[in-house]
């Protein structure tokens, strides 16, 4: 199982489809990275030789992606500036309800997880 930027990518998966399991890399940037290296994107993972490893790592470096542990420490930075400035957006993540205007008096529950009955209580 090759390993790159710190995560085993699945050898037995065309290479197109293994960066993906990169946090940050994506299909299109998937595909950007097998034209910069210029490896084939059909050629499984496994068959990779170090040099292959290495150049993909150094592209991702030049052109200064962020992947990995940095881009999730800024995405959470940004997250927790928008609560600290108390915007909307940063109060409806701390609530855990959805950001982008979804409505929430039905559906919703993937963000509001599971229902919670709310009984009548005792008189």
């Amino acid at each position: 199982m090759p390993r790159l930027n710190g995560v085993d990518i699945p050898g037995d998966k065309k290479i197109e489809y293994a960066l993906r399991y990169i946090y940050g890399v994506g299909p299109a940037r998937a595909r950007k990275l097998c034209e910069l290296t210029e490896i084939d994107p059909n050629v499984r993972a496994h068959t990779l030789s170090e040099e292959d490893l290495n150049k993909i790592s150094t592209a991702i470096q030049e052109n200064g992606w962020r992947t990995e542990g940095d881009l999730r420490r800024e995405i959470t930075g940004n997250i927790k500036r928008l609560a600290a400035v108390r915007s909307y957006r940063g109060m409806r993540h701390q609530r855990g309800l959805p950001v982008r205007g979804q409505r929430t008096s039905t559906n919703a529950r993937t963000r509001k997880g599971a229902r919670r009955t709310v009984s009548a209580g005792k008189k």
